[in-house]
């Protein structure tokens, strides 16, 4: 059994995509008989406001059902100011290493998290220290997205990136793609196909799971109108103001509700909009702890998984979705590429709307609520091929695989000039 080491500035008690895909990984890959470390900074995101507990430490040591995760010092900013936030993540990407590489103890194999690409200074620090391969999880191409998004807009800084990016590539063990999509990208641009494998997101099935939603909507205190969710960062990639145009649009209908559940840049500039436009039908909730989102899921009668229209996003696949499809629940994609492919298509359990297109997307969610017996289909298929398929204890076992492979490469060479 290995030792393997996830790097990460994001970990439970935040609330993001990446603490939870690394959280249950790292769970299932334990109950596989893997000793696992977690180098993370303290929790402070999206608020950059490091809980008391936590204040005035340099290195923390926890252990969460049998985890070791080692907690240090870096940079905490609220999750807003594009300057800000990349010296907070320049901070922990620069000084995690240093901090923590006697803590974390002498891995295997070391999985960086990206983004934020500056990850990738401590995961080649610490594999160099510790003389172990490290594998390059890819969850969004940066700094292409930074690029395309406009918030890095300054060339000696995207050639810097751009260097980072490309030579931390090269120099992995492999490359872990979320998605068919960031795969085929990185083979198109130069990187050897033999050297980048997919395993996408998935989702804990025995947690999202069909629940009854009159019992999740007494819960939440909610109403019977017709209850369109979108929950998930409220950031730039995410198109929200097409859901306040759409909610707009909708606005005389007194049986529709939209509910935004989350935080992030753009939240306030969102419920200024909804404010200055008088939108009754439009709710914000702040984000609610990973272990609520099944019942939050389950009282909704459609979700919402929105992109901006971009190039670079057509290879994003949200986690959202695998967790939405494992509550039963229709979904509307307005995205183009892999996500639109994997809902409707393969999945079979969403309608696609072009992205940004706030008109395509009222008429959505009015042929939702007008066809119910299709939006219950929608939600079956959905759930049945996500348990099938996308259970996180299967992608754990594939993840399993990669590694013991990437182990026996290397140690294949020392018992051939050993054998010599």
């Amino acid at each position: 059994m290995a030792h393997i080491l996830f790097i990460t500035p994001y970990y439970p008690p935040e609330i993001t995509p990446p603490a939870t895909r690394i959280s249950e990984t790292a769970l299932c890959l334990v109950k596989q008989g893997h000793r696992v470390t977690i180098l993370t900074t303290f929790p402070n995101f999206p608020s950059g406001i490091v809980a008391p507990e936590y204040r005035g430490r340099v290195l923390q040591r926890e252990e969460h059902d049998g985890i070791c995760v080692v907690r240090v010092w870096s940079y905490a900013t609220p999750n807003r100011g594009f300057l800000r936030r990349i010296l907070a993540q320049l901070s922990f990407g620069c000084l995690s290493a240093f901090l923590g590489w006697q803590a974390v103890g002498r891995p295997d194999v070391i999985i960086v998290e990206s983004p934020p690409l500056f990850d990738a200074i401590a995961g080649r620090i610490l594999a160099r220290l510790k003389h172990c391969p490290f594998i390059f999880t890819v969850a969004d191409i940066w700094p292409e997205s930074a690029i395309q998004l406009g918030m890095l807009r300054n060339r000696l800084l995207i050639r810097l990136a751009e260097w980072l990016e490309w030579s931390t590539y090269r120099r992995a063990g492999a490359v872990w793609a979320v998605t068919k999509g960031i795969r085929q990208t990185l083979i198109q641009r130069g990187l050897a196909q033999e050297r980048v494998f997919v395993l996408t997101n998935g989702v804990d099935t025995t947690r999202f799971r069909p629940l009854p939603k009159a019992q999740a909507r007494a819960e939440l205190g909610w109403d019977e109108r017709f209850t369109v969710l979108y929950a998930g960062n409220h950031g730039m990639a995410n198109a929200l103001s097409t859901v306040i145009d759409a909610a707009d649009m909708l606005r005389d209908d007194a049986n529709m509700h939209i509910v935004l559940v989350g935080d992030g840049v753009q939240k306030a500039d969102l419920m200024e909009q909804a404010r200055r436009r008088d939108l009754t039908n439009v709710t914000f909730l702040d984000a609610m702890a990973h272990e609520r989102m099944p019942w939050l899921i389950a009282g909704a009668d459609v979700c919402l998984i929105p992109l901006r229209k971009l190039p670079v996003f057509e290879g994003a696949l949200p986690s959202k979705i695998f967790e939405v499809l494992a509550c039963a629940r229709p979904c509307i994609v307005a995205a183009e590429g892999i996500a639109r492919q994997f809902a409707e298509q393969e999945a079979g359990a969403a309608i696609s709307v072009e992205p940004e297109n706030a008109s395509a997307l009222a008429s959505a969610i009015l042929y939702l609520r007008e066809h119910p017996d299709i939006a219950e289909t929608l939600g079956q298929r959905g759930c049945a091929f996500v348990k099938t398929r996308f259970d996180r204890t299967q992608l754990a076992l594939e993840l399993e695989s990669h590694i013991s492979r990437l182990l026996d490469a290397r140690r294949l060479p020392k018992r051939v000039a050993s054998s010599a």
